[in-house]
Order: structure tokens, then sequence, then C-alpha cells
């Protein structure tokens, strides 16, 4: 009858003293040495239990000690699988690794058949000999799926083993001891024993060891794998702010952006050489390419496309070698054998839009990928990762490939986050020269276009002989005339209309003149000013930039050239006539006449209220003063213009200060600004009054810039009103082209007189006839009122009368019909 296990354990427990010193005998250190991998001379134990605890803090010390003095996490996970081995009698253990390509989970080998006399080197997997688990094959991958442990006695009896690593090795795996690695609930790593040597299977004692030193296994492996994102996170910043730093840094070029970034950030890209193929973006062919296929003389092109429908066709290539000597190599209309090409990779990345993460190409079925050196390095091609560039309008742009990690490890999902977020970040940046390109072409527009425009504003060669006749009299045009003979040209026929037309008046009429005359009493002007020799005015330039001004004004109801000469006119006859040009210099004298010929300069007949409910273009330009802010910009377009710029002999200093105070002077014709410097002008007229010496009042008011800008400003609402201070023949008929070209918009001009305006006058004497006008008129459009509303008077009670007298009629026509209710209105019964 044999023994039974329970039988030896029950008489142990019951004569503890012989079990002592039976074991005394039998456990020499010897054999302990070889079961705890121990030097036979560090043992020297006469008791077990002693033996028991000093070999496992021995053990945990040393294994502590190694985790703190070497960061190699397969060196301190090899000791804790070697002595595993030795405790659990394992025959072998390994450790694979979880990782992640294209978004699916697989296991790798990293340290495999690790035994109790095995050697690291001999252990440790190179990438290249890796044995990779898919998930959803083998008990390995069944243990990383369900994250538990796992002890099988009989791996036959398994539904998830799997012999083809078996097979492989030409080994048999009997039984199975594994447990997965864990960070949170992320999976790390597997680790599994094998087959145990002394005895059936692996018991419940020897899974309870095996997850206590797991545990030291699970901090180093945590700490590994911590690290190793703490790694790849810190290389994603340096990626994207380094690349972030080169892409704008150059924006005119998406070719040279792509080739900054990219080289900038290569060290940060853990890759022997990468490649970026850049897309040629076309959608639409011209006709003449597409005549031939429709012709049937060209078959229709029928090879891959982008999602969005463009052809792949790679334009260019740029190639970056980064093992050995550093190199970069640009291949412009790349051949379709270019080995970066031949695979076919970047093509199906192109059409697909999807992340290839490829290992081991040489071996891949899909992709022909070049097995020999590419170079006479030696180097090949081992693992790849290919990316599209996508830009914000989800258009592929390129596709980057890279080619061997540098550990020589196939690229993993850290590895996919990290270039995926640099092609993410190159797609977008595309819209910076996008959007710089498309900058160009509107400015190239806007130049084009203003080229159009001047071409029909500016002052042609035979238009200006309207003034200076120089082909009649010399036979030669203006530019080749000396200063002296035009300026004779000029006296001869301009000073009589100056007192022809009372320019010098307030009550000024333009209805007798002709535009042309307009044009030549506007460049008299600049004359008796006597801006025109101290500023050395060329005079040609001066006689095209009033004859261009006045075709700049278009040909509508009210603001018109006429309207812009009015303005300009007022201002003049109050610098002169008002003496108001004590107060300013020549070259502010010279500035506020040219605003006032500028300020209404291609006006459109509408107010600015009406730009913005129209959504015209001029209201997104301008945000308030739209108008205003557009004649402004026209008028400084003409002046850009050498042949029109009549400042072109000023210094810096003063062209500055001119265009200063015509931004002030035209802007101030917007009557929405009227109320903020209302106030301000009248705190200027009060102090005024408190002067008794006029020169003193002048010195101090020619010494103050600002007020003499609100002065200014004042002076142009004033020319732009000025209509209604003529006399009551001009003024009314004035009103009346007002009213027809606002009759839509409202009348501006009728708002304003609905006001209590401060009285120019009160500041000023010597136009008292301005306001003169201005209350005659009023006394005018009153007795019209009175006028209507007599004649509207009388119309109702004629009617009235009318009405009450037919009415008595019908009553003595039909006495009875108020006593009946029923009698019929249109008809009586005798």
């Amino acid at each position: 009858m044999g023994v039974e296990k329970e039988d030896v354990e029950k008489f142990l427990s019951g004569n503890p003293a012989f079990a002592k010193q039976y074991f005394a005998k039998t456990m020499s250190p010897g054999t302990i040495s070889k079961l705890s991998g121990l030097p036979e001379k560090q043992i020297d134990f006469s008791q077990l239990q002693e033996l028991s605890q000093v070999e496992e803090s021995l053990i945990m010390y040393d294994l502590i000690k190694d985790m703190q003095e070497n960061i190699n996490m397969e060196k301190v996970v090899f000791k804790i699988l070697k002595r595993l081995s030795a405790l659990i009698h394992a025959d072998r253990c390994s450790l694979f690794m979880y990782r992640q390509r294209n978004g699916i989970g697989e296991l790798a080998t990293r340290l495999f058949n690790v035994s109790t006399d095995s050697e690291l080197d001999d252990c440790v997997v190179p990438p290249d000999s890796e044995i990779v688990y898919p998930l959803d094959m083998g008990i390995v991958g069944h243990v990383a799926l369900t994250k538990k442990t796992v002890n099988v006695k009989d791996v036959k009896e398994n539904q998830y083993f799997s012999s083809f690593v078996d097979e492989l090795t030409e080994y048999e795996t009997r039984n199975i001891l594994a447990s997965p690695i864990l960070n949170g609930k992320d999976l790390v790593a597997v680790i599994m024993a094998l087959n145990k040597t002394t005895g059936p299977h692996f018991t419940a004692e020897d899974e309870d060891l095996f997850l206590k030193y797991l545990k030291i296994a699970t901090l180093n492996l945590k700490i590994f794998h911590l690290s190793y994102l703490h790694s790849c996170e810190t290389r994603k910043g340096q990626l994207l702010l380094w690349s972030a730093n080169k892409v704008f840094e150059e924006l005119t070029d998406i070719e040279r952006q792509f080739h900054k970034a990219l080289y900038t950030v290569r060290a940060y890209l853990n890759c022997d050489r990468y490649s970026v193929g850049l897309l040629d973006m076309t959608k639409e062919k011209e006709f003449f390419d597409i005549w031939p296929v429709l012709m049937g003389e060209q078959a229709p092109y029928s090879g891959p496309v982008t999602p969005d429908g463009r052809e792949v066709i790679f334009y260019k290539v740029i190639d970056y070698i980064l093992h050995g000597k550093e190199d970069i190599k640009v291949i412009p209309g790349p051949p379709a054998d270019h080995w970066a090409l031949s695979s076919g990779l970047p093509t199906y990345v192109a059409e697909s839009g999807f992340i290839c993460n490829i290992m081991n190409a040489g071996d891949d079925e899909m992709f022909e990928f070049q097995t020999e050196p590419l170079d006479s390095s030696g180097w090949t091609i081992k693992n790849v990762l290919s990316l599209p560039i996508v830009n914000k309008k989800e258009e592929i742009v390129g596709v980057a490939t890279f080619y061997n990690r540098k550990d020589g490890k196939p690229f993993d999902d850290q590895d996919e986050q990290l270039m995926e977020a640099l092609t993410q970040f190159l797609g977008w940046s595309a819209l910076n020269t996008d959007t710089y390109d498309k900058m160009n072409k509107l400015e190239n527009r806007k130049d084009i276009a203003q080229d159009m425009v001047l071409y029909h504003v500016k002052c042609r060669d035979d238009e200006i002989q309207n003034i200076l006749n120089t082909r009649d009299l010399f036979g030669v045009e203006p530019r080749e005339c000396e200063e002296e003979e035009l300026l004779n040209i000029l006296k001869k026929d301009l000073p009589p209309l100056i007192k022809k037309f009372e320019i010098y008046e307030f009550r000024f009429s333009d209805f007798n003149c002709s535009e042309m005359e307009l044009v030549k009493c506007g460049i008299q002007m600049y004359y008796e000013v006597g801006v025109v020799k101290k500023f050395q005015v060329p005079q040609e330039v001066l006689v095209r930039f009033m004859y261009s001004v006045s075709k700049g004004y278009r040909r509508i109801t009210y603001h018109n050239w006429r309207h812009g000469f009015n303005v300009g006119q007022t201002m003049f006859t109050l610098l002169t006539t008002g003496m108001l040009k004590r107060y300013y210099t020549d070259l502010e004298v010279m500035a506020m006449i040219t605003a006032g010929f500028l300020h209404d300069i291609d006006h459109r007949g509408t107010n600015n209220l009406y730009q913005v409910k129209s959504g015209n273009p001029l209201a997104k330009l301008h945000g308030s003063s739209i108008l205003e802010r557009h004649h402004l910009e026209f008028g400084k377009f003409l002046l850009s213009d050498e042949t029109l710029n009549i400042y072109q002999n000023l210094n810096r200093r003063q062209v500055d200060h001119v265009i200063h105070l015509m931004d002030i002077a035209i802007i101030a014709t917007d009557l929405a600004l009227y109320f903020k410097k209302r106030t301000m002008f009248q705190k200027i007229v009060d102090l005024s009054h408190t002067y008794e010496d006029e020169k003193k009042w002048v010195d101090f008011m020619s010494l103050e810039t600002t007020r003499k800008e609100i002065v200014m400003a004042m002076m142009m609402t004033a020319c732009d009103l000025s209509a209604i201070t003529k006399p009551w023949e001009v003024q009314s008929k004035v009103a009346l082209s007002v009213a027809a070209e606002f009759w839509e918009q409202g009348d501006l001009e009728r708002t304003v007189l609905e006001q209590n305006p401060i009285e120019f006058s009160r500041f000023h004497p010597q136009i008292q006839p301005m306001l003169d006008g201005i209350l005659n008129n009023r006394k005018e459009w009153n007795a019209k009122k009175e006028e209507y509303e007599a004649k509207l008077k009388a119309i109702e009670e004629e009617k009235a009368t009318k009405d009450a007298t037919m009415a008595s009629k019908g009553a003595a026509n039909n006495p009875g019909a108020g006593g009946s209710g029923s009698g019929s209105k249109t008809c009586s019964v005798c």
C-alpha cells in the first residue's frame, strides 16, 4: 500500500522533532545554493526557518539594489525571472511587452526562455527576431485581453493555447503560469512561466510566490513605462515647439516651410531616414489637357486619386538622411521607380488617408519595398511608418514616411502619435502659406484694379492740353517745357477766372462755371495762397493733380466734382477772406485746401448707413466713418503717383504733417463726429472772448496745435455744409439736388439743420456773411412752408364747403329719408 502526500504531512506535523532532525541532515549548503542561486560560502544555516527568512530578504534586497543602480529594465527583470525559475521550479520564463501598431495591440518577446542557468545576452530578443503575438492568439494573448492571471495545468485542455511557438522552437509546453503587468488600467507587459520541473503543474503556493516577485517586476516595468511615456511626451513637446518656431518663420512657400520644420526637428524623430512627398494640388485640368481625352487620342486617367478627387502626382520628394553623414536630397518631378515611391506605400497613403505602420518591410506582401541596400553604407529598409499630411480643408497635401527606428524596434503607437502630431501641425500650418498666397493674389488684384482706376482717373496727355496747351504753343509736351514757360501759360488764363467767378466771396456759385473752369480756378487757388513757389510744386504735376481730382468724382446728383470744388473754395475763402489763415502756416493752408478738394472724391451718392445695410465691401474694410476713410485713401492713392504728387518736394517731416492734417480734415466731414468736437470747439470760442488783444490771441492759437486741429475740423464741417449759407437762389437748387440724391437714405443736411449749431461767427466775426445766409435761407424755407400750409388749408376748406353743399342739396331732394331707417340710399319711391 502506497503512502499518500497527506499521510506524510500529517506525520511530520505530529513529530516536529523528527522533522527538524531530518531536514538538518538533508538540507546541505550545496543544495540550498543550487536552489537559491546564492554563493555556497554565504550559506551556513542549521535551521530551516532561519534559512527561508534570510534567503528571501537577501533576494529582495538584491533586486531592489539592482532596480536602483540599473536603468536597464531588461537586466532587472531578467534577474527576477531567473530567480523565479529557481523558486517555483519553472523550466523557463519569458517577458512579452505590449505595444500598438496601426491601432491594433500586440505582444512582442523582449526576454525569452529565461532559466536558472541563462545569461542575459542569450535571452534578450533582438528587434529583428521578435515573436509577435496578436491579442487574439494564444494563452499569452488571452491574458493580455482579460488582464487576469492564469494557471494552466494542462495546455492541451485549454482552448486558447496555440502551438505555433512550440513548432517554431521545437519545444513542448505542458503547463503555463502567466500574469499581466498593469500600470493602472493600461497593459504594460505579460510575464509567463512554463513547465513545472518538479511536479505535474504549478501549485497555488507557486502562484503566490510568482505574484509576490512580480510585484517587484511590476514596479520596475511601471518605472520603465512611465519613463518611456515621459520621453515621448518630451520629444513631442520639443518637436511641436521647434516646428512651430520654423513654420512661422517661413510663410511664403509650403516647400520651404515643410523643409525648415522637418529639418529642425530631425533629432526628435528617432529614425534613420525620412522622406516627404508633396502632392500636386491641381483639381481641375486645363481645357487643352482635356481635349486629347475627349477626342479619343489619349486614355482617361485611371490611376489612384486622393479622397477629394485629385490625381495622385508627387511633384517633389525631399529625402532626409540621418544615419551616417547627414544629407538632404531634393528630387523634383520624381520618377515612379524612385525608391521612396516604388513600394507603392506613399501612393496608398495619399489615396486612402490611412496611417500605415509596417514592421519587417522586406517581407510585407502588400507593398514591394527595396530589399537591397539603398546606398554604399549598406542601409536597408526594415520598419516603415507613413502618414498623410492633411490641411485644414481636409485635403492631403503630402505624405511623410519614416524609416527604421534608431533602436531597431518597430514604430509603436507613441511614435504614431508623435509623427501624427507633427504631420497634422504641418498640414494645418499649410493654411499660413495658403493665406499668404491668397493675400499676395489679392494684393496683385488690388494693384491691377488700382492701375485700371488710375488709367481712367489720371489726367491724360491730351487732356492736359486743355490747360497747358504746349503742343499748340511750342509743339512739345508739358514735361519738355521749362517751369517758367508753364507758369506764363497759366498766368495768362487762370487769374482772370478768380475775379470773374468771385472765388474770394462766400456767395460764390458754380452754376455759371464749366467743370474745366472749376479745375482752372482750383489750380489758381494754390498760386493765390503762395504755396506753389514756396514748396516747389511742379506746375505740370499741379495741373495733372487737379484735373485727376475732378475726374475722380463720380457723375452723381450732388456729391460730384462741383460739390468737391465748392468745399475747397469755401475753405480757401475762410482762410483768405475770413482771415483764418493767420492761425496756420502755409504748409497747413496747402493741406487744408487739398483736403477740401479731395474730401468726397469717389462718393457713391449714398451715406455710411447705406454702406453698412447693403453690406458694401467699404463697410467691411472701414469700421467707422466709412466713406470718409475711403475718400481719404483714394486721395492718398492719387498722391502716391509721382506725376500727381504735389507734395513730392517736401521733406519727410513736412509730408507726414500734411498727411496727418488731411487725415483729420477729411475724417472730420463725418457728421457723426460733429458732437464729439462740438464741446471742445465751444471751449475754444469761449476762450477767445477772454482775450482783448487780438494779436495775442492769434499768437496763442498759432502755437496751439491741438486747438488748431479742432478749429480746422470744424472748418471742414462748415465747408461741407456751406451750401446752406449761399444766396437763396443758389441754396434752394442745391437743396433739391441733395434731396434727390439722398431720397432713400435720408437727408443728413436736414438732420443737422434741426440741431442748434454753435455760430462760427461768434468765434470769427469776418465770416458773418455765412451766418447771414443761413438765417436768410431759414426765413425763405419758413416762408415756403407757410405758403404751402396756406394752400393746403385753402384746399381743405374748399373741399369741406363743397361736401356741406352737396349734403344740404341731398336733404332737400329727399326730405323723408331722415325719418325712415328702411329707405333706399340709391333711389326713392314716389
